[in-house]
């Protein structure tokens, strides 16, 4: 069986505070590497040595709150649904949904339900 690679690029430029001023990333597409810029960006890593999370979470000023809360519920909601796929898990999957669901609510990203 033949292995390939993919590279994940990201670049970060720092203003005179080192603080994020914009984010950039760079992936292999079909069509050769796409760059796209980002506000904010979550990543985490999980050690199998010692099963701790090393995990890296920026932002540039240039996010809004509201901006940050909608990042915040979608990431949200896709943990849960990673963690139904990868765990099987649907009960503890649908608690954090409900989390999810009242997080949208609170922030007004969605309306509330009656």
């Amino acid at each position: 069986m033949s292995k390939s690679t993919s590279e994940i690029k990201i670049e970060v430029l720092l203003d005179d505070k080192k603080h994020p001023e914009s984010i950039n990333w760079t992936a292999d597409g079909p069509n050769g590497p796409q760059t796209q810029e980002c506000k904010a960006m979550l990543l985490s890593f999980f050690d199998q040595a010692t099963k701790e999370t090393f995990k890296i979470d920026l932002w540039t000023s240039k996010m809004q709150v509201a901006e940050m809360d909608r990042f915040m519920f979608h990431t949200l909601n896709s943990l849960a649904e990673t963690y139904n796929r990868s765990t099987g898990n649907t009960e503890l999957a649908n608690q954090m949904k409900r989390f999810v669901q009242h997080f949208g609510e609170f922030t007004e990203i969605i309306p509330k339900e009656d």
